[in-house]
Parts: structure tokens; C-alpha cells; sequence
């Protein structure tokens, strides 16, 4: 399958462009960006064409992957889907409910294939941790703290803008906690959401199952109160998903991999354009109520 790469960031050129690479049965045939010699840049570093033009993009390829901010995706996989390219999407899948929304209607009309990726939910260990939380059953509640320190030296992604709006976190690693939680105790009805110091947001969740879980968020905490861990509990005892040195860029060509499976069988995949949709609402929820307690 040919694809396209639309951005240029430290994402684009870490893992994106690289997975895209050296995943079997994709071919990667050109970069766009909105800087012209960043994009000659990436291109030249993997090997392919720089596009001035998306729209000339759009026609050299089957499918198309997006690192870009989730505003900018929304509308550039709008296009792509309304003539048939395939999606390969980064979360969140948009920054409003409307745009997540109007994609996700699309991409149903035109009968294209989409993958959403949420990393942990193409990393081999934490597929095999799921799969096993699934067999035993019987939980009744979990957790996901994902505190984030994006200042602290060295992190490629300290100089995003849309990171750090007063909603970064909720719309950052927010869409993980919910789409992990979700892996573990099943699909989520609603949520309450308060708001804590700065940008830190506290979520406490429902799913169908009977089972509440809840989400701790932030991008900006001392480097040292930095922590992440995602975990569960119930009739089983206690299980805590497993920290992976899997690389990015090896659960990037799982992704890629899997839309071409699911383009090919024209099978829904389990974290396509319409979770990526769910998960939206979620946070647009949530984003609302933090919105009417200020």
C-alpha cells in the first residue's frame, strides 16, 4: 500500500516517518508539510519526495498518515477521506466533537479503512496484558496516572503549542488513559471531570460493565514528581500494566501493518476513526464540565 506522511515534527521524523519505512507491504512515496525546507529535510533523511502540494499527495497514494496538531489533522484527513485514502490517524483524532464527528461520518461513507495510534494498544506486552485481563474477568475498578513532565530537558515535544493550552493535558494524555482504560474494563459510558493545580485534570469513570476507574493527568509537574502507571483491580487480585521498552517506531509498523489488514478486508479495526471518535466525546465531556467550574 502506498502512503503519504503529512507533517514534519519530532513525531514525523522519530517514528512516523521510520515505521512507515520498514513496515511490510507499505510503501512510503512522499512527505508534506507546511514548511517547505523542513519537509525537503525529513524527505531527503527518508529517502522520498517532498510535496509543495497535498493535493498532488493525495493522488500518488493509497493511504495517508498524520503527524500533525489535532486541529490541523482533522481538517487534512477530511480531505484525504472524502477521495478514498485510507486514514492512519494520531490521537486525538480532532480537537472538536463537530470535526471528530464529520471525519468519522465520512470515513463511513467512503468505506475506508482507519487506525487510530494509541500506542500502548500496539505494543506487544501490553496487547498480551490486556488479552490476559480479559480472560480472567471479574474486575471491578482500575486506574491510569499519567503525569507529565514536558519541560524537563531533552523532551522533542517541549516547543508543541497546542500541548501547552490550558486543555493540553485532557487532549494529550487524556485520549491514552481512556482508550487503556477502556481496553481493560470495556467501553465507557460517562465521565465527571475535576480540575486540580494548573493544567491537572482528575477523571473519574464509568463503564458498562458496573466497574469505575479513574484518570489522573497532567503535562507539567516537576521532573521528579513525573509518574506514569495504569492498573487494575477486582476478583483477581491486582494487575499493573506492564512499562515496555518497546520503541515507538516498532508499535508504529504494528499500525501500519493493520490498516493495510484492514483495508484489505474491508474489517473494522478496534481502534479506528470511530473510537478515536468516542474517545473525542469523552474528552469534550469533560472538558466541558472543567469549563462550567472555573
Amino acid at each position: 500500500m502506498r502512503f503519504g506522511l503529512v507533517g514534519t515534527g519530532p513525531w514525523a521524523r522519530l517514528t512516523h516517518g521510520p515505521g512507515l519505512r520498514a513496515a511490510p507491504d507499505a510503501e512510503l512515496v512522499g512527505v508534506w508539510g507546511r514548511d517547505a525546507g523542513r519537509t525537503a529535510a525529513i524527505a531527503a533523511d527518508l529517502e522520498v519526495p517532498p510535496y509543495g502540494d497535498y493535493a498532488e499527495l493525495l493522488e500518488s497514494v493509497d493511504a495517508v498518515a498524520f503527524a500533525v496538531p489535532p486541529k490541523v489533522q482533522a481538517s487534512m484527513a477530511l480531505e484525504a477521506a472524502a477521495v478514498g485514502k485510507h486514514l492512519l490517524l494520531e490521537k486525538p483524532v480532532a480537537d472538536s466533537l463537530a470535526d471528530a464527528r464529520a471525519l468519522a461520518d465520512e470515513a463511513a461513507d467512503e468505506g475506508i479503512a482507519s487506525v487510530v495510534f494509541f500506542t500502548h494498544r500496539f505494543e506487544p506486552p501490553t496487547r498480551k496484558f490486556f488479552a490476559e485481563v480479559e480472560a480472567k474477568g471479574g474486575w471491578r475498578g482500575g486506574w491510569s496516572r499519567m503525569l507529565a513532565a514536558l519541560d524537563a530537558p531533552g523532551n522533542p515535544f517541549t516547543d508543541s503549542p497546542w500541548r501547552r493550552e490550558q486543555r493540553g493535558a485532557l487532549w494529550d494524555v487524556g485520549p491514552h488513559a481512556l482508550s487503556n482504560l477502556t481496553a481493560m474494563l470495556g467501553p465507557i459510558t460517562d465521565l465527571t471531570a475535576v480540575g486540580g493545580a494548573g493544567e491537572l485534570v482528575h477523571l473519574v469513570v464509568r463503564h458498562e460493565s458496573g466497574a469505575t476507574s479513574t484518570a489522573s493527568l497532567a503535562l507539567f509537574v516537576p521532573p521528579a514528581g513525573s509518574n506514569f502507571e495504569t492498573g487494575i483491580w477486582g476478583e483477581s487480585g491486582t494487575a499493573i500494566m506492564p512499562d515496555t521498552d518497546v520503541p515507538a517506531v516498532e508499535s508504529y509498523q504494528v499500525a501500519v501493518q493493520e490498516l493495510v489488514a484492514a483495508a484489505e478486508s474491508g474489517e473494522s479495526h478496534p481502534v479506528d476513526v470511530a473510537f478515536g471518535t468516542r474517545v473525542v466525546e469523552l474528552l469534550a465531556a469533560a472538558e466541558e464540565q472543567l469549563n462550567a467550574a472555573r
